[in-house]
């Protein structure tokens, strides 16, 4: 039996990143991973959708070329297959990257189906039929999630997807209908909706984005009227059924949406089953995720988990930071994990990068919120660039001007969002980053004009009683 000082279950955003942290810090490691390394961030996730993304943007660009002043004769047809070609090429060269990392390191892969079997001791199938027993001083959970089901639409993985399926498409649906409307929806619906495919969206809460900032909600839904996305908002699918060629999804409250694919995103589920778990008294939540402490530990003495398998937030870059503080706690660290200031970014189009509360969640804290604005089309750079939708909202506490959360709505909003990620982990204030010089002409200074317009202060936008 091989003796490890760390096993970890899971290659993906905090597995892999767990493994190369414990061997810096001097860990003889293992980890095991049933699939591709990084998991669903990098095989099915963030990395091939927003390759597929980038290609649409490409594309959007060269459609949108006269408003440049440039002529391109014959115009410009997208290929999909040649943009999943592409986007494969990507997938693999930073799949063997993690493999590099892990030689570089002395990390041991093991492609398998891990179980734990005893407190320390795990079985693992291999992918070569053959069966190895691995033993560890301390082990780490970090098995992600998957796409989440429900009866009325069984995924069959051809006409009824899931996101996996999205992003290996190599044939343009004429008519896509997606079912849910969050992230994950909203991306794919800007991208195959760009490329020239017909998308509906049905959604049962009443709006786009429905966990999110209501204005950046009601911007989006205006935004993707504009680009003839069908949001049905408020409905649910009670049943879908084939008719010739088509797929007829039929509303509970009425009505029909006829489609040839329909890709369901409606969650996550975390993968926990098979694990082995309650063998050694790891505790789950409500919904199925393992319960760990703010130093990532669960119930189980020895036993850490980290990533999506945890619940929420699930985001790849909280995954890393995860796995970073489970395995420097496991190699005898006192790491915490501190959850303020978490930016996330959102690839539809225009782009959103968000960080800290919305207003809604900012109430329910009990603080007194004062709003700054400032809108896009009114940046130098946005209109260089003819990127002029959008807006940057700054929400902050009308008593010590502390930044609550800060939504960015435009291009390349998941980038600009990060200054504001800074300024609140540092406890700047919103005069602070007001009176932070931006340099000129950027996106950026859309943060900046917001902060001003919370003291009534922005120059670049006309004052707020002439607002409509």
């Amino acid at each position: 039996m091989a003796a490890f000082d760390l096993a970890i279950i899971g290659g993906g955003p905090a597995g892999y990143v767990a493994g190369v942290r414990a061997a810096q810090l001097g860990g003889r490691c293992v980890v095991v991973e049933r699939d591709e390394l990084g998991g669903t961030c990098l095989n099915w996730g963030c990395i091939p959708s927003k390759s597929l993304i980038a290609a649409a943007e490409v594309f959007r660009s060269v459609k949108r070329a006269e408003r440049y002043g440039i002529e391109i004769p014959g115009g410009a047809h997208a290929d999909l297959a040649a943009m999943v070609a592409r986007k494969d090429g990507i997938v693999a060269g930073l799949v063997k990257g993690i493999g590099a990392l892990f030689r570089a390191h002395g990390v041991r892969h093991v492609a398998g189906e891990a179980e734990i079997s005893a407190p320390g001791e795990i079985l693992v199938r291999r992918r070569d039929g053959a069966r190895e027993e691995i033993s560890a001083r301390k082990i780490i959970i970090a098995t992600g999630s998957r796409p989440a089901q429900v009866p009325a639409l069984p995924i069959d993985g051809e006409r009824v997807i899931s996101s996996e399926q999205a992003v290996h498409m190599k044939r343009l649906p004429a008519r896509l209908l997606i079912v849910g409307a969050g992230v994950i929806g909203c991306e794919f619906a800007c991208l195959y909706r760009e490329l020239g495919a017909e998308v509906a969206l049905v959604e049962a809460l009443d709006r786009v984005l429905p966990l999110g900032d209501e204005d950046v909600s009601r911007l989006m839904e205006r935004e993707l009227k504009k680009q003839k996305i069908n949001a049905r908002l408020g409905e649910r699918i009670a049943c879908v059924s084939r008719e010739g060629g088509e797929l007829v999804a039929v509303l509970e409250g009425g009505g029909e949406v006829r489609a040839d694919t329909i890709l369901v995103s409606i969650g996550r589920t975390m993968n926990t089953a098979g694990l082995g778990l309650e063998r050694i008294g790891v505790r789950l939540g409500e919904r199925g995720e393992i319960q760990v402490s703010e130093r990532m530990e669960t119930s189980a003495p020895g036993v850490y988990a980290a990533g999506d398998v945890t619940g929420d937030p699930m985001l790849a870059h909280v995954a890393s930071a995860e796995g970073v503080a489970a395995a420097e706690n496991a190699m005898g660290g006192e790491a915490r994990m501190d959850y303020r200031a978490i930016p996330a970014g959102i690839f539809t189009h225009p782009e959103i990068g968000v960080v800290g509360m919305t207003e809604r969640e900012a109430a329910e804290a009990g603080r007194e919120a004062r709003v700054g604005r400032f809108p896009m089309r009114a940046l130098g750079k946005a209109q260089a660039e003819r990127a002029i939708e959008g807006e940057a909202k700054i929400i902050a506490d009308a008593g010590d001007d502390a930044i609550l959360g800060v939504h960015v709505v435009g291009a390349r909003a998941a980038e600009v969002v990060h200054e504001a990620a800074v300024a609140m982990r540092n406890g700047l204030t919103a005069s602070a980053l007001a009176r932070t010089i931006h340099a000129h002409p950027t996106l950026s200074e859309a943060l900046m004009e917001a902060a001003h317009d919370l003291h009534g202060a922005a120059i670049h936008a006309p004052p707020r009683k002439m607002r409509r």
